[in-house]
C-alpha cells in the first residue's frame, strides 16, 4: 500500500499467543485515536479501537485496515487511559479490555449500519416534552451539609474521593440527587453505579421523576446494565458517547461507559461484592470509579450503611473525605435488635428449626396489627441436601465437589454450581432405601412452613429462583409495596437498597456460618447483610409499634452481633482492622490470586508449582497452591496461589513480570485448561 501510514490498533488477540499490546496495521488515512475501525487478525476480522501512541513507520509490510466508522466520533483520550490503567492493574490485554466492555453490538454492525443507526437516534432525540417541576423534599442539616461539600468540588477546589456514611433510610438518594442536579447544571454528565440490575429501575424511576422537567429530551437519563436487549444498551451507550443523554444509571460495566462530559460518579452500596466482576478480567468498578475521577479531576462520592472496609480506612487515614448522614429521615428510628439466643430453648428434638415458637409468636403479634414482616435466610432452594438415614448417601453432585440443593415445587436436585438438575429419585440411589429425607432448610421450604404455621398469611418468597422469568421480579415487588404480601421470605436479593414503607419486623435465621468461614472478609460481609436486612424495617417513621429486628443465633455474644445490636459499625470496623493489621490482611497488604483450572488436581497443581518457581522477589510472599473452596465444578479441578505483598507497587512489578512468563509455562502444561490472575481478590 504506497504511501501508508502506521496505526497501532487493540484488538482481541486470544491470550495464549501473547499478543498483549495494540497491533500495528497500514492506513491509507490518518486515523485519530479512540476511532473505532475493522481489522483482520488471521482468518477473522474482528472490532478494534485506534490506540494514542508513537506512529510507526511502516518498515514491514502491514495489513490493512479493512474498514473505517467514520461516522461516529472517536473515543476520547482519557477513556483509552482508563482502559490502558485497567488492562495493566488487573493484568489483561487491552484489546481484550475493549472488546468485553464496549456494546457486544458494535461487533456485528458494518460502519454503513452504525451510521443508520446514528440517523435513528438523531431522529429519535428531536422531539421533548414539557413535564411540570418536581416538588423537593426539605434537607436535613447533615444532608445539606453533604450536598455543599459534594458541590464545592464540582465547582474545583481539592478533590477527593467523598465516603458518604449513612445509616439505612437517611436520605443517601437525595444526596446523590441533589449532587447530580449540581453536576448536570454545570453542563456536565453524571455517572451512577448500583450493584444489582433489580435496584436499577428502582433508581431509574427516582432519577426520571426528580430530572424529568430538567431533562425532557428523549435518552437524557439512560441505564446501562445486561438485562437491556443488545439493541438498547447500543442505543443507550452511543446516547452516552455522544453527549446527549446526561446521566447514566449502570451496574459495574457502566464504569466504562463512554461520557465526554463527565463531571461527577456515584457508586451506591459502595461495599457491596457485585461491583468486582468474577471472570475474564475481574476488575473493581468501584476502584476504577475512584480511579477515574482522580484522572478526570471530578468528584466521586461513595455511599454505604456499612462501607468496605477498605474505603473506612481510607476515610479513618484521612485519603477519604467522610460525610455523616447518622439520623433516618423524618424522624424514623433504627429497628431495635433482638439477639435470640437459641440456646435459651429447651433442649428438645427439633430445636434447631429456624422457625422457634418466640418468632412465630413475634409473626403473628405483627400479622394481627396488619404489619408487613420480612424473614431472611440466605440458603434459596426446599433445603440444602437430600439425605438417606440408612446408608447416609447425601446428594451430591457428580460434576461438582458440592452438595445439590433439594427444590421442591419442581421435585428437582439441582447444583447452583453447575446447573445439573435431574429428577428426585423414589428412594435412594445406593441402597433403595425408600424414606430419603431432606436436610436443613433453604428459603422455599421456609415459605412453606410460614404458611403452615400461620394460616391465612399472605407469604411470597423473593429468590433467584422465584425470578428467573423477565418481569417477574418487579411484579413481586410492586405486590410488597401494594400491601398484598404480610410476610416476605427471601435470599439477599431482598435485603439491599429496597425502600419497604410498610416492613416492621425483620428477622434473620441461621446466619451464624459466616461466623467461622475460612474468607476472612465474610464477617464483614455478614454484619454487612444484617444492617442491610434490618434497614428495610421502619422506614415510615408513622407507625405506632417501634420497629424491630430478630437475630437467632447461637453465638449471641459475639463482638459482631453486639455491635450489631447496637447500630456500631465503628466499633465492628476498628475491631475487625484491628485483626487484618495483625494478620496483615488487606487493607493493609495486598494480594492477588493466580486460579488454575485441570480436569485432574495433580495437572493443576503441578502448574502451580512451576508458576511459583518462576520468579524471586524478597518482599512477595508465594504460597504454596490449595484446592478451591469448591474444588471441583462441571468435572473440572480448580486449585488457587496466593500472592502478598505489603506495598501494591511491589505486587504490580512482580505480576508484571510473571504474566508473560505464565504465558510460556501454560505452553509446557498442555493439561490445564485455563488459568487466571485475579489481583484485590474479594474471596480467598
Amino acid at each position: 500500500m504506497a504511501g501508508a501510514l502506521t496505526v497501532r490498533v487493540a484488538v482481541d488477540a486470544p491470550q495464549h499467543s501473547g499478543l498483549n499490546g495494540p497491533l500495528d496495521y497500514a492506513s491509507e488515512q490518518a486515523l485519530a485515536s479512540g476511532t473505532l475501525v475493522r481489522v483482520p487478525l488471521g482468518k477473522r476480522e474482528l472490532l478494534g479501537v485506534v490506540w494514542p501512541g508513537g506512529e510507526a513507520a511502516a518498515e514491514v509490510a502491514l495489513r490493512p485496515v479493512a474498514a473505517v466508522f467514520d461516522a461516529l466520533a472517536p473515543l476520547g483520550d482519557d477513556w483509552c487511559r482508563l482502559l490502558d490503567f485497567a488492562a495493566g492493574y488487573y493484568q489483561r490485554s487491552v484489546g481484550e479490555l475493549a472488546s468485553a466492555v464496549l456494546p457486544p453490538q458494535l461487533r456485528e454492525l458494518s460502519p454503513e449500519q452504525l451510521a443508520a443507526r446514528l440517523r435513528k437516534l438523531e431522529r429519535k432525540a428531536a422531539k421533548a416534552v414539557a413535564v411540570p417541576e418536581p416538588v423537593k423534599p426539605e434537607l436535613a442539616p447533615e444532608q445539606a451539609h453533604a450536598v455543599e461539600r459534594i458541590a464545592a468540588q464540582i465547582t474545583g477546589g481539592e478533590r477527593k474521593p467523598l465516603l458518604l456514611f449513612g445509616v439505612t433510610g437517611s436520605g443517601k438518594t437525595e444526596v446523590y440527587l441533589r449532587a447530580a442536579e449540581a453536576a448536570l447544571a454545570a453542563g456536565r454528565q453524571v455517572l451512577v453505579l448500583v450493584p444489582e440490575i433489580n435496584l436499577t429501575p428502582q433508581l431509574e424511576a427516582r432519577f426520571t421523576e426528580r430530572f424529568a422537567a430538567l431533562l425532557p429530551e428523549p435518552l437524557a437519563i439512560v441505564s446501562l446494565h445486561s438485562a437491556l436487549t443488545p439493541a438498547q444498551r447500543l442505543q443507550n451507550w452511543l446516547a452516552a458517547h455522544l453527549g446527549r443523554a446526561r446521566l447514566v444509571l449502570g451496574t459495574r460495566l457502566a464504569v466504562f461507559a463512554s461520557l465526554p462530559e463527565l463531571g461527577l460518579i456515584v457508586v451506591d452500596e459502595e461495599h457491596d461484592p457485585s461491583y468486582k466482576q468474577q471472570d475474564g478480567a475481574r476488575y473493581s468498578a468501584r476502584d476504577l470509579a475512584v480511579w477515574r475521577a482522580h484522572d478526570l479531576r471530578i468528584p466521586v462520592v461513595l455511599g454505604s450503611a456499612t462501607p468496605s472496609l477498605e474505603s473506612w480506612q481510607h476515610a479513618e487515614s484521612g485519603r477519604y473525605e467522610r460525610l455523616t448522614l447518622a439520623a433516618r429521615i423524618g424522624g424514623g428510628a433504627l429497628p431495635r435488635v433482638k439477639l435470640f439466643d437459641m440456646k435459651s430453648l429447651p433442649a428438645t428434638a427439633g430445636v434447631t428449626t429456624a422457625l422457634t415458637a418466640p418468632l412465630l409468636a413475634a409473626l403473628k403479634e405483627r400479622l394481627d396489627r396488619g404489619e408487613q414482616s420480612l424473614v431472611f435466610l440466605n440458603r434459596r432452594g426446599y433445603a440444602p441436601v437430600l439425605h438417606c438415614g440408612e446408608c447416609q448417601w447425601k446428594s451430591d453432585c457428580p460434576h461438582c465437589s458440592a452438595w445439590r440443593v433439594f427444590h421442591k415445587r419442581d421435585r428437582t436436585l439441582r447444583c447452583h454450581h453447575c446447573g445439573f438438575t435431574e429428577r428426585v429419585p423414589s428412594a435412594c440411589p445406593n441402597c433403595g432405601n425408600h424414606d430419603i429425607a431432606p436436610i436443613g432448610r433453604g428459603t422455599e421450604k421456609l415459605e412453606e412452613q410460614l404458611g403452615e404455621a400461620l394460616p391465612g398469611a399472605r407469604v411470597l418468597r423473593i429468590d433467584a429462583d422465584s425470578t428467573r422469568r423477565k418481569g417477574e421480579l418487579e411484579a413481586q415487588l410492586q405486590a410488597v409495596h401494594d400491601g398484598d404480601v404480610d410476610i416476605l421470605v427471601g435470599t439477599q436479593m431482598i435485603t439491599k437498597g429496597h425502600d419497604f414503607r410498610r416492613i416492621r419486623f425483620v428477622a434473620a435465621v441461621n446466619p451464624d456460618g459466616a461466623l467461622f468461614s475460612s474468607d476472612f472478609r465474610a464477617p464483614e460481609r455478614l454484619f454487612a447483610l444484617l444492617m442491610q436486612a434490618g434497614g428495610r424495617a421502619g422506614r415510615d417513621a408513622s407507625g405506632e409499634t417501634p420497629a424491630e429486628m430478630w437475630v437467632q443465633t447461637w453465638h449471641r455474644d459475639h463482638a459482631l452481633y453486639q455491635a450489631l445490636a447496637r447500630h456500631d459499625y465503628e466499633r465492628f470496623a476498628r475491631d475487625q482492622l484491628a485483626e487484618r493489621r495483625s494478620a496483615s490482611l488487606p487493607p493493609f497488604a495486598h494480594l492477588a490470586l493466580l486460579r488454575a483450572e485441570a480436569r485432574t488436581a495433580e495437572a493443576a497443581k503441578a502448574f502451580l508449582d512451576a508458576a511459583a518457581g518462576l520468579l524471586q522477589d524478597e518482599q512477595v510472599l508465594v504460597y504454596p497452591p490449595v484446592p478451591h473452596a469448591v474444588a471441583r465444578v462441571a468435572d473440572v479441578e480448580r486449585m488457587q496461589m496466593l500472592v502478598e505483598a505489603t506495598q501494591r507497587a511491589r505486587l504490580q512489578a512482580f505480576l508484571r513480570a510473571w504474566v508473560p512468563e505464565l504465558i510460556a509455562l501454560k505452553r509446557e502444561h498442555k493439561a490445564v485448561l485455563r488459568w487466571a490472575v485475579d489481583v484485590d481478590p474479594l474471596a480467598i
